[in-house]
C-alpha cells in the first residue's frame, strides 16, 4: 500500500504519484467552488461579496492549519525513506498529541476574535454580517481541518497518493448535495454553505481515519511507540510551525491586499472573490507539485539519495511549465465564461457585465506568470521535504512585501487593475529567494551528511 520514491526515473514517479493529488486537489477546490457558485446564483452578489471579503483571513488561519500538518508528515516521509519504522511510528504518536493541542489553541481565540478581525480588513459594512455568519463556523470546524490534512499527510507520506483522492470525491459530492439541501431546501443561506464545507471535510477526515487504521500494518502503533518524547515533538514544531508560519506570512500580504480591495466596494470584492476562486481552482497543479515535491524530498533525503534531487526538481518543473502554458490559453478564451457561472441572473446586465470584465483582468493578469507560480511551489517545497522549513519560509515574506506594497501604495493609487498584479510579483520575489536557497541547502546536506553529522 506505500510507494517508495527513492527509486525510478523522477519523471514517472513525480508524475504518477502527483496526478492522483492533483486529482484530490481539483475535488476539493471543485467543491469549494461549487460552493461560491450556488451562492452566487441562489444568494446574490452581496453574498459572494461575503464571503469573498473573508479569502485573506481563511488563508491566514487555515493555511497555518494546513502548513503545520504538512510539516509533521515530513519527518515521517524521511524516516520511511530511510526505513526506520519505529522512529516513524513514534513521530506519528507525538504528532497526535500536538493536533490535539492545536485544535484548542487556535480554535477557540480564532473564533472570539473573528468579528474584530473582519471589522479590522475593512469588510464592506453591507456584507460584514453576512461574513461573520460564514467565517465563524468554518473557524469553529479547524479541528475538522486539522484532523483531515493531518491523516491525509501522514498517508501521503509513506507514499499513497490514491486514497486520500477517493475519500475527497466523496467528500466533494457530499459538499455538493448539502450545499444544495441547506441552502435551496432549508434555506439557511450562507451558513449553509460553511456548514456543508466542515461536514463534508469532516467525513474525508473520518475515513482516512479508518482506512489507515486498517490497511497500513506499518502504521500500527506498538506499546514502544505511544512515548511521549520531547526531542521528537520539538522536531515536529520546528518543521510544521514554520511551514505553518509560511503560510500565515504570505497571507497577512493578501489581509493588507484584502483591505484594499474591500475599501474600493462590495463590487470589486466580489470581482476578486470570482477570479481567486476559478484561480485556486485552476492552480491546484501547482499544490500538487508542491505537496508531491515535499514527499519525493523527504524519502530521497532520508534514504541519503541527494543526486536524485536535482533531476527531480528539473522534471517536476517541466510538467508545471507545460500546465502553465495550457492554462494561460484557457483563461484566455474562456475567463468571461467562467465569471458568468457566479453572477444571478437577477443581477443588472451593467453589473454582470463589469463583474465579467474585472475577472477576466484578473485571471489573464495571473495564469500569465504561472510559470513564476510553478517555481515556487517546487522549490519551496522541496526545501521543506529536504528539512529546511524554517529557510522556506523567508519565501513567504518576500510574497508578503510583493502583496503588501501593491496593496498599499498602488491600488489606492490604481484601482483594481493593480491588485490583479500583487500574487505575480509576489511570485517574483519568492522566487528570487527560493533558487539560491535551494542550492544553498543542497550543499549543507551534503556537507553534513560528509562530516558524518547526519
Amino acid at each position: 500500500m506505500t510507494k517508495d520514491l527513492t527509486n525510478g526515473h523522477p519523471l514517472k514517479i513525480i508524475f504518477t504519484f502527483a496526478f492522483p493529488v492533483f486529482l484530490g486537489y481539483l475535488f476539493q477546490q471543485f467543491y469549494n467552488l461549487v460552493d461560491t457558485i450556488i451562492v452566487g446564483q441562489f444568494l446574490g452578489v452581496k453574498a459572494l461579496a461575503a464571503i469573498g471579503s473573508t479569502g485573506s483571513l481563511n488563508f491566514f488561519i487555515i493555511g497555518f492549519c494546513m502548513g503545520l500538518c504538512s510539516g509533521f508528515s515530513i519527518p515521517v516521509a524521511q524516516r520511511f525513506g530511510g526505513e526506520n519504522y519505529t522512529a516513524m511510528r513514534q513521530l506519528i504518536f507525538n504528532s497526535w498529541i500536538l493536533i490535539l493541542v492545536s485544535c484548542f489553541a487556535l480554535s477557540i481565540p480564532s473564533v472570539m476574535f473573528c468579528r474584530p478581525l473582519l471589522l479590522l480588513i475593512k469588510t464592506p459594512k453591507d456584507v460584514v454580517g453576512m461574513a461573520y455568519s460564514y467565517f465563524v463556523i468554518i473557524l469553529a470546524g479547524i479541528p475538522v481541518t486539522l484532523f483531515y490534512n493531518f491523516l491525509a499527510g501522514i498517508i501521503r507520506s509513506v507514499g499513497d497518493s490514491k486514497t486520500p483522492l477517493y475519500f475527497l470525491i466523496i467528500s466533494a459530492l457530499l459538499n455538493i448535495a448539502l450545499d444544495l439541501i441547506f441552502i435551496s431546501l432549508f434555506n439557511w443561506g450562507i451558513p449553509g454553505a460553511a456548514y456543508a464545507t466542515v461536514i463534508s471535510q469532516g467525513v474525508s477526515g473520518v475515513l482516512c481515519f479508518f482506512y489507515m487504521k486498517a490497511k497500513f500494518e506499518i502504521l500500527r502503533f506498538r506499546k514502544e511507540d505511544k512515548t511521549i518524547s520531547r526531542k521528537k515533538i520539538m522536531n515536529l514544531l520546528g518543521i510544521g510551525v514554520p511551514m505553518g508560519l509560511q503560510y500565515s506570512i504570505t497571507a497577512i500580504g493578501s489581509v493588507i491586499l484584502q483591505s484594499a480591495v474591500n475599501a474600493l466596494g462590495s463590487l470589486y470584492v466580489a470581482s476578486v472573490a470570482a477570479g481567486q476562486k476559478i484561480t485556486i481552482f485552476f492552480s491546484t497543479p501547482f499544490d500538487a507539485l508542491g505537496t508531491t515535491m515535499a514527499t519525493y524530498g523527504g524519502q530521497n533525503v532520508g534514504a541519503k539519495k541527494f543526486e536524485r534531487l536535482n533531476s527531480g526538481l528539473f522534471w517536476g518543473c517541466l510538467i508545471g511549465f507545460i500546465y502553465s502554458a495550457v492554462a494561460f490559453v484557457v483563461m484566455f478564451f474562456f475567463s468571461r465564461k467562467l465569471a458568468m457561472l457566479f453572477i444571478n441572473q437577477n443581477e443588472s446586465l451593467e453589473t454582470a457585465s463589469q463583474i465579467a470584465d474585472n475577472v477576466r483582468i484578473f485571471l489573464l493578469a495571473n495564469s500569465g506568470f504561472y510559470i513564476l507560480l510553478t517555481l515556487v511551489n517546487a522549490v519551496r517545497f522541496l526545501i521543506q521535504g529536504m528539512g529546511f522549513s524554517k529557510t522556506a519560509i523567508f519565501a513567504g515574506a518576500f510574497e508578503l512585501v510583493g502583496r503588501a506594497v501593491i496593496g498599499i501604495m498602488f491600488v489606492p493609487l490604481f484601482g483594481f487593475p493593480a491588485a490583479c498584479f500583487a500574487s505575480p510579483l509576489a511570485w517574483v520575489l519568492a522566487d528570487s529567494f527560493l533558487i539560491s536557497a535551494y542550492f544553498a541547502c543542497k550543499k549543507k546536506l551534503i556537507k553534513r551528511f560528509n562530516e558524518d553529522k547526519w
